[in-house]
């Protein structure tokens, strides 16, 4: 049984009520742990309701003037933090009280593990898409958009980003990329590879980081056996095209940064287009709904 303090850094933007059910699981752990909220400007009085529930030293809330984005708010707790572990936790997950202690078990034996990710359900018990995925490198990206895993569904060529329709391994395997939505990271890889891209506002910073890892060497951990519940755009579901503007936004600068080089210039102008006419679908169809329903 470790002893090692854990340091969880929630990143809030107006997540109500499921905050402070996130915190108080974190802070019933099996393993010490301080819990580090930084809050983007909320409005929705889950702050408020925070302190008001929860009264506890290892509870830390920063509070950030505006929306600073994911990455910036999680390097600000993170600059301060001195502990092994650090745990990156979405503010609608809430996580049984074993979860840290096994995990970190798992790591602590394997040195050459930089960071590990467990099974995230949805709330219907099924497995989230962006729990264990391979890199979308952009001719993987075009293969989804197109759909071309479908056309060629047993092809090693025309492979889905997702593994959520992939079985699940019966032990813990090395993967390309996990989720940040539960996302524990060693403090030596950490600080070997860096800090949070702050280029990116609201995701991929996840799968940059998991780039970023894999190029030093580190490995990342899947571990089917443990699991946790995400309820999935608790602090975004009223902004969807918002949100999908800074993921596709996300997405055009994690292709210029890691494969500008690595593919023919045509192909990468084809993906980006791709990308951006697959956002403005995505706002006209979003806005529809919003608008009839």
């Amino acid at each position: 049984m470790t002893s090692l303090l854990t340091s969880v850094i929630i990143v809030n933007y107006n997540c109500g009520m499921l905050l402070t059910e996130c915190v108080h699981s974190v802070l019933s752990s099996t393993v010490p742990v301080e819990v580090f909220v930084s809050d983007n400007g909320s409005t929705d009085g889950s702050i408020e309701h925070l302190k008001h529930e929860i009264s506890d030293d290892r509870l830390h809330v920063i509070l950030n003037r505006e929306n600073l984005g994911f990455a910036k708010a999680s390097n600000i707790p993170l600059q301060k933090i001195t502990s092994d572990y650090t745990l990156f936790l979405n503010p609608d997950c809430v996580i049984q009280p074993d979860i840290i202690e096994v995990m970190e078990k798992k790591m602590e034996e394997r040195p050459d593990v930089g960071m590990s990710g467990c099974l995230i359900l949805n709330q219907d018990g099924s497995e989230q898409a962006g729990c264990r995925r391979r890199v979308p490198t952009p001719w993987r990206t075009l293969v989804r958009i197109l759909h071309l895993d479908k056309v060629f569904p047993n092809h090693p060529r025309f492979q889905n980003i997702a593994l959520s329709k992939d079985p699940l391994p019966d032990t813990d395997i090395e993967l390309e990329a996990i989720s940040g939505a539960f996302m524990l990271v060693n403090r030596k890889a950490m600080e070997d590879v860096g800090l949070l891209d702050e280029d990116y506002f609201l995701h991929c910073e996840d799968l940059d980081w998991c780039m970023r890892f894999r190029q030093k060497g580190w490995k990342i951990l899947f571990t089917p056996d443990v699991e946790i519940t995400h309820l999935k755009g608790g602090c975004s579901s009223g902004r969807p095209v918002f949100v999908e503007w800074h993921k596709h936004k996300g997405m055009v600068h994690f292709y210029h940064k890691f494969f500008r080089h690595q593919y023919p210039s045509v192909l990468m102008w084809v993906v980006i287009a791709a990308v951006w006419v697959r956002f403005l679908l995505l706002s006209v169809i979003l806005t529809f709904r919003r608008l009839i329903g």
